[in-house]
């Protein structure tokens, strides 16, 4: 069986601290309570996934019960490129890290990650609407092919992509998706994808059903 790692970058959901963007659309609570969700169904994606090892990068105290299973690696101080520097660093073999605001991730989005990769390829990408990133792979991870990336930029997916192939790799492409930042992106992931927590979470909380958002 090919020997893939998967990690999943993630926050704890506290209010006034994850998805601080949705305010005033939400309260903090609720803002809170959704990136919860998207946690929640992020992690039901994985499992899916035949992953030889499951890492937990987590900034918080209280672990997500559906993470039961993962290891977990407490995310180091500094900048996120230095976070996700080090955990790069930390990991060993063929890796994929993607991140907590993209609820909709199928299994179809990362499964060639979990198959041979192709001979000679280095890398995988999944570039993000906003300009960013929301998966990343290494045959052979390297926190210095992270780290001094601006992050949180319309371009930084540019030059992360730039960086792998500057270094000599070669990058696969995955899906480009819609991280979640602000309002009006939680309701099209909504759509996309009625079936999971965050989008009957969101429902709840704005009173608009998923099909009239579909329609």
């Amino acid at each position: 069986m090919f020997m893939t790692t998967i990690v999943l970058i993630a926050k704890e959901p506290l209010p006034g601290k994850v998805k601080t963007r949705l305010h005033p659309a939400l309260s903090y609570e609720q803002a809170a309570e959704l990136a919860a969700a998207s946690i929640d169904d992020t992690l039901a994606t994985l499992a899916q996934l035949p992953a030889t090892r499951r890492i937990l990068a987590f900034d918080g105290e209280r672990i997500p019960c559906a993470a039961a299973g993962y290891e977990v690696l407490p995310q180091s101080a500094g900048t996120l490129d230095q976070r996700l520097g080090a955990i790069f660093d930390y990991a060993e073999g063929p890796t994929i890290l993607v991140g907590m605001d993209t609820p909709q991730v199928a299994v179809s989005d990362l499964a060639a990650a979990f198959t041979a990769w192709p001979s000679g390829l280095d890398a995988w990408f999944g570039p993000a609407n906003d300009g960013g990133f929301w998966a990343l792979g290494m045959a052979r991870p390297t926190g210095d092919l992270i780290r001094g990336v601006p992050m949180s930029q319309d371009d930084t997916g540019a030059i992360q992509f730039s960086r792998l192939r500057q270094a000599g790799l070669t990058v696969g492409l995955l899906p480009r998706l819609t991280d979640v930042d602000e309002i009006a992106d939680a309701h099209e992931v909504a759509s996309l994808a009625p079936s999971t927590l965050f989008a009957s979470t969101l429902a709840r909380m704005t009173g608009v059903r998923v099909p009239e958002l579909v329609a």
